[in-house]
């Protein structure tokens, strides 16, 4: 999926439009998502000014987005065309290490579970093969207000 494809299905917009191409995805199953990090990011001119760090809140969102995308893959009409998706819940969230300008986020988004219209995720993200983040993810889609 390119950018474009990726619009389609999330609301989100720059600056907070954290996933940039997706690489793989088996609708019910896996997702596997780049974020480029640069130095240009809004983020990184207060947080911090002289050792730029990507916050792990913001590492947590892009895993989200991605799960997003792999639920949308997998139900027709689940998400985008009048229709958002709610982070709900984290669970097990852990950080390894820092992720800072020049890196590129490997996001893996994959399927759990669902009930009704809450749905769970495995979560990892990594750079250059070495785990940065993981989290298990829930999310729930509804209709958006308008």
């Amino acid at each position: 999926m390119d950018i474009h494809e990726i619009q389609e299905y999330l609301p989100h917009r720059y600056p907070f439009l954290l996933v940039d191409r997706v690489l793989e995805v088996e609708p019910g199953k896996r997702l596997l998502a780049i974020k480029n990090v640069t130095y240009n990011e809004p983020f990184f001119t207060g947080h911090f000014p002289t050792m730029q760090i990507m916050p792990g809140v913001l590492i947590i969102e892009a895993l989200a987005q991605a799960t997003g995308l792999l639920a949308g893959k997998s139900v027709d009409g689940l998400v985008g065309k009048g229709r958002i998706y709610y982070l709900v819940g984290l669970d097990k969230v852990r950080f390894k290490r820092p992720v800072v300008p020049g890196d590129q986020l490997r996001l893996e988004a994959n399927y759990l579970r669902h009930k009704r219209n809450i749905w769970a995720f495995e979560c990892r993200a990594e750079v250059a093969g070495e785990l940065v983040a993981s989290a298990e993810i829930m999310c729930a889609a509804a209709e958006q207000a308008s």
